[in-house]
């Protein structure tokens, strides 16, 4: 199954400004998430059933692009910064939940 990769403007955003050894960083993610969405760790969330996370270092951070699959697409979400504990994930998901809604 071919799946189709689109960013959230919150995830466009957080990359904008990034320096471009980071940016590089997250596109090969972004290929290993082409080749099979499924192999990052899932994350669980109130509004998705398939959220996943892959772990990244930005700025010596430790960060999480999250990531939901949605039948054939997969929506690049946001960067999380791991120091909040995931407390901001329900926010940035419910930000894009109307225009990506899908039966979960």
């Amino acid at each position: 199954m071919t799946f189709e990769i689109v960013a959230s403007g919150t995830f466009i955003k957080q990359i904008e400004n990034l320096k471009p050894k980071f940016k590089k960083q997250i596109g090969k993610k972004i290929d290993l998430i082409k080749k099979n969405p499924f192999r990052f760790k899932a994350v669980h969330s109130k509004l998705y059933s398939r959220v996943f996370r892959i772990r990244l270092s930005i700025e010596g951070n430790e960060t999480r692009l999250i990531y939901v699959v949605l039948g054939s697409k997969v929506v690049l979400a946001c960067l999380l910064d791991r120091n909040n504990e995931y407390k901001d994930l329900e926010d940035y998901l419910s930000k894009f939940y109307d225009q990506y809604a899908l039966p979960t």
